[in-house]
């Protein structure tokens, strides 16, 4: 599965746990993906990974 939005190319950040004592841990938050099938412009049918953002705001059409 890909790490990142097929439609709109959201991927994962770097981010930073900071300790009490601010020791850093530098991990990476992924998005939050969702396999769909996807009708395409051509009329085949396509199973993507898209993330639920675009999912909400309804820029594909479901197969």
């Amino acid at each position: 599965m890909a790490t990142y939005c097929e439609i709109c190319g959201k991927g994962s950040l770097k981010a930073a746990k900071i300790s009490f004592s601010h020791k850093q841990h530098v991990h990476r938050q992924l998005p939050n993906l969702q396999s769909v099938r996807v009708k395409l412009a051509n009329g085949s049918v396509k199973k993507m990974s898209v993330c639920t953002s675009c999912i909400r705001a309804g820029k594909f059409t479901k197969a």
